[in-house]
């Protein structure tokens, strides 16, 4: 079952360093805008960034016109450098299925509903068979490991014990993944005769087996796909319909803290949703984003009156749950929006995209459905959220343009190595539904969004890794004076950083997270600088092992990413050791031909008074002095 497992990790980690990045491929980008690149062959209901160049997209079953062993493919692989790809045979309805990534690199998709037919009517088969020939996806759990040779498929495991229908999952610190909540059978939301309020442990731990969770039973409909993340302190915190909890889920303890404020969040209402960056600035303290959805109460998520004409909400709020249980209000959204996607940009800014103005997630055949579709009035125009800004202004659209695309109900984003951000999806029906009259079609466009940052010259860092251990000596980067625009002194603006991009479905990516390293700097006198990296914090919490992409971002500018292995690649207690003390920064008298000198800052962000040094590496100094310390041995 894990014999292939170890390829991926074998492959992150079988040499010292990364390949060195390059430019991006795309030239001349329309900056700030989004760009029609190809075609996704199944609608990205979900999707995940495999490898540096293969993104791979999982939709439900239904009547896609691309084909695989004589029936619709319901998954794909796309290629980014070359937008196209391969349909791929997933076997089961994957309908709704959650997702994420193991310590060792195989990615986990688990859950979804019945086989169904014309229509997405109930299948008399529950094992396959035309028209579709998908058996029943509740209990199934699938693997695949990511690959650039069209050579990796998906592989089914042993079942769950229970159907999962809207599972949400998050992976731990040793690389294992929970498997949270869910329902049996579905509907537009949950009830008391099908839900499934408990969580389990792949790879299946018999020791625990199944564990209710208070949360999930209590916020009944709305508490489908309940978003959750990994703490720093190593609980998890969990936020279902109007009620917010925290898991220590090694004592499988749960704690009721703070009711969210505003609105709903959770699917159907679907805010958009992330853990700000982790920094050395904030002591890698947790902070979570919540931006729309709807105030919906819980006795009105039924489909007796117009919902698709219901006001989202503009609100965001934030909580820092490790450090208080209260929720604080945000700087709103400009425009109300149900169903946007939040994605991280290697700048430590967040992108928002997708969703609508009027409306939650969700379809039927109800008489005020726009066709099938419980959401009208798409939100067209991206927007940036600057963590970092006053507030007041946190939120931009300065530069940016709409997509001509509608991102609604089953749309889904990645970041991807380049800096730009894929965009596809959107699917409010039952099958395959496509044609001049449907106002929200069956979306197979794939779009990139390029930020204003693409078309700069990216760095081209060397001596990047590629694996990254939780504590232990740091490693150094060597940058170019071109790589710093041409000013030694930019090295005091650069950051190098961890971005996993996450599975994304349904305005949520999973276990997305950003994780800024510590660093400090030295600035030679030809220009060049070395940048002096610290390895994670020894906490798996920070960053659960697994692949992720490294960037280092220079004014704002990020390299291309390489990708690296978090941890030892295996699904195991990760070993941890105390960071080695970086060097002070300092930054040396420049020669006539580069840029002048300059004080710098060291990791903690103290400055460090400007010294004249030589451009020599400390290796390079080493062996100058054992070579000085032989010469006046021989003399003497």
């Amino acid at each position: 079952m894990y014999a292939p497992i170890a390829v991926l990790a074998a492959t992150l980690v079988g040499s010292a360093h990364a390949e060195t990045p390059g430019q991006p491929l795309v030239s001349n980008a329309p900056l700030g805008q989004f760009q029609i690149v190809g075609d996704s062959m199944a609608s990205a209901q979900q999707m995940f960034l495999g490898t540096l160049d293969k993104v791979y997209i999982v939709d439900k079953t239904e009547r896609n016109p691309t084909q695989i062993n004589g029936h619709p493919a319901w998954a794909a692989e796309y290629s980014i450098s070359k937008n196209d790809g391969r349909a791929m045979d997933i076997v089961t309805n994957s309908f709704c299925a959650g997702g994420s990534v193991l310590g060792n690199g195989t990615w986990l998709n688990v859950g979804g509903n019945q086989g169904v037919t014309y229509g997405g009517l109930t299948a008399v088969n529950q094992d396959g068979g035309a028209p579709y020939d998908d058996p029943d996806g509740g209990k199934s759990v699938r693997l695949l490991n990511p690959c650039d040779d069209d050579s990796c498929t998906w592989v089914m495991d042993t079942p769950l014990t229970t159907r999962r229908w809207y599972p949400s999952l998050e992976t731990l610190e040793d690389g294992s993944i929970i498997i949270i909540g869910g329902c049996e059978w579905g509907g537009f939301v949950n009830d008391q005769y099908q839900t499934n309020p408990t969580y389990e442990f792949f790879p299946p731990n018999p020791a625990v087996g199944l564990t209710n969770s208070p949360l999930l039973e209590n916020t009944l409909p709305a508490n489908l796909y309940p978003l959750t993340w990994l703490l720093p302190s190593g609980n998890l915190l969990m936020q279902s319909n109007w009620d917010t909890s925290l898991l220590d889920y090694k004592t499988r303890t749960e704690t009721q803290i703070s009711q969210m404020t505003h609105a709903v969040r959770v699917y159907p209402a679907s805010a958009g949703t992330a853990m700000l960056p982790l920094t050395p600035a904030n002591n890698y303290t947790a902070t979570i984003l919540f931006c729309g959805g709807s105030n919906i109460q819980p006795d009105g998520w039924d489909t007796n009156w117009d919902i698709a004409q219901y006001p989202a909400s503009d609100s965001c709020v934030t909580i820092t749950p490790d450090v208080s249980t209260n929720y604080v209000d945000d700087d709103p959204l400009p425009e109300v929006r149900s169903m946007g996607n939040l994605i991280y940009l290697p700048n430590g800014k967040l992108l928002c995209l997708n969703g609508a103005g009027t409306g939650v997630a969700g379809y039927g055949n109800n008489t005020w459905a726009i066709g099938q579709s419980y959401a009208d009035n798409p939100v067209l125009d991206p927007i940036i959220y600057d963590p970092s800004a006053p507030a007041g202004q946190k939120w931009s659209r300065q530069g940016l343009s709409a997509s001509t695309i509608p991102r609604m109900y089953h749309s889904s984003a990645t970041l991807l190595p380049d800096g730009s951000v894929l965009v596809s999806g959107s699917n409010p029906n039952a099958d395959y539904n496509v044609g001049a009259d449907v106002k929200f079609p069956t979306e197979y466009r794939v779009e990139k969004f390029y930020p204003l940052y693409y078309n700069e010259a990216r760095p081209e860092p060397k001596g990047l890794p590629n694996q990254l251990s939780y504590g232990g000596p740091y490693f150094n980067v060597s940058l170019t004076n071109q790589d710093l625009g041409g000013n030694v002194n930019a090295v005091a603006n650069t950051s190098v950083v961890v971005i996993r991009t996450g599975f994304s479905t349904h305005t949520m990516n999973m276990g997305m997270r950003y994780v800024q390293l510590d660093a400090s700097y030295t600035g030679n006198s030809d220009g060049s600088a070395t940048l002096h990296v610290s390895q994670l914090p020894p906490n798996p919490a920070v960053l659960a092992p697994g692949p992720a992409l490294l960037f280092v971002v220079v004014n704002g500018v990020p390299s291309v990413g390489v990708q690296v292995m978090v941890g030892t690649g295996q699904i195991e207690t990760q070993p941890t050791k105390a960071n080695v003390a970086l060097p002070a920064s300092n930054i040396a008298k420049q020669n006539s031909t580069s840029s002048s000198s300059s004080s710098g800052h060291d990791g903690s962000g103290k400055s460090s008074a400007a010294v004249q040094t030589l451009p020599f590496s400390g290796s390079q100094v080493n062996t100058i002095a054992l070579v000085a310390a032989l010469l006046i041995a021989l003399v003497c």
